[in-house]
């Protein structure tokens, strides 16, 4: 293709302006301060962060709570439902996809925006941190590796503080996440496990995909001292491993927890169907519709989100061991984490179809 003078000098434009960007970045991070991420990675970052990137949901909620005007985007479109819940100019931030599941991140639009880290939070396994030093490399952005499980929330939030500055919000988040771990742990300790409520995790339209035990998916179940039914594979990459009705109806499970309206989960479905009234749970009305306001609460992200659905589950399933105000600790924790206040009519349709308040 023969290029015109003036489209020439365009290209040569943006192609210098790139490479200034590149260059400036570079000598930034020469410039800044070596840091070691939670997989013992040394990496070298500007000694002042203003723009953030997660690789995944649970990093970018993460800077979402502690930093939210920092980050850059988000890693999916947001729904409905999650809109309703995050204020703007957050709700309008742009769909930068990510690297999980399914890998959906633009490592061009990464260098467009110039983000000065970008976080991984999630495990630190050997393949997350070849992905990690992997796209650190092809864009010369540091990566960042974080401890993303529910007992590593805490060391995430104060390094995060330290890495942006935002260390007495970090502190704040990182109590909040510490004190309430504590509390389910204290409240459940000498828990008989005989005494385990056989619980079936309903995900999907139909209600017929879930988790097995020991999965990520399922981490809050175990923790409180719900049993799992589902005694099936677990599924790799997004999980979701697809059962049948009759398997369902054979574990024939006390309690079920389903995806909520904003995901398009099956609770209408499962309340109406006859088949599924075959069941013990819904038989006795116990049928729980997992809260997210943003975030569902359980799963999907696991990230902070699951620390209020921990609060929720526990005095859902052990009333008589955890007294907990769920409608007041929900406007707290909105307040806290997300910078919105839930208005009363909020809060009823939140809990409505989740065991209430």
């Amino acid at each position: 293709m023969k290029l015109t003078g003036k489209l020439l000098l365009r290209c040569i434009i943006a192609v210098t302006f790139f490479c200034a960007g590149a260059r400036a970045q570079a000598a930034a991070q020469a410039a800044g301060r070596s840091i070691t991420d939670h997989a013992g990675r040394t990496v070298r970052v500007p000694d002042r962060i203003t723009r953030v990137v997660g690789t995944s949901p649970v990093g970018t909620i993460l800077l979402y709570t502690l930093c939210p005007d920092m980050l850059a985007g988000w890693n999916h479109a947001l729904r409905s439902g999650e809109r309703e819940f995050i204020p703007e100019p957050y709700r309008s931030l742009p769909n930068l996809g990510g690297w999980y599941a399914k890998n959906t991140g633009s490592l061009e639009e990464l260098v467009r925006l110039r983000p000065d880290v970008l976080i991984g939070a999630g495990k630190l396994g050997p393949a997350e941190i070849e992905q990690a030093d992997r796209i650190q490399q092809q864009i010369n952005i540091p990566v960042i590796m974080l401890d993303g499980s529910l007992e590593g929330l805490e060391k995430a939030y104060l390094f995060l503080g330290e890495l942006t500055g935002e260390r007495q919000r970090a502190g704040i988040l990182a109590a909040y996440c510490r004190e309430k771990l504590a509390a389910v742990d204290t409240a459940l300790a000498g828990l008989p496990a005989e005494g385990s409520t056989r619980i079936y995790y309903a995900e999907g339209a139909a209600g017929l995909e879930t988790e097995p035990g020991g999965s990520d998916h399922t981490g809050l179940l175990s923790r409180v001292g719900g049993s799992n039914v589902a005694q099936v594979p677990a599924r790799e990459g997004i999980g979701m491993t697809p059962v049948s009705m009759e398997q369902v109806i054979a574990w024939n499970p006390e309690a079920l927890l389903v995806w909520n309206r904003g995901q398009g989960g099956a609770y209408d479905h499962i309340m109406s169907d006859p088949l599924w009234a075959k069941l013990l749970a819904v038989k006795n009305r116990r049928v729980y519709e997992i809260p997210a306001a943003p975030f569902n609460w359980f799963d999907r992200p696991p990230a902070v989100n699951r620390v209020i659905g921990l609060l929720w589950l526990t005095r859902l399933l052990h009333p008589d061991r955890f007294a907990c105000d769920i409608a007041a600790e929900a406007q707290r924790f909105c307040r806290l984490f997300y910078h919105i206040d839930l208005s009363d009519d909020q809060i009823r349709g939140l809990l409505e179809r989740s065991g209430g308040a």
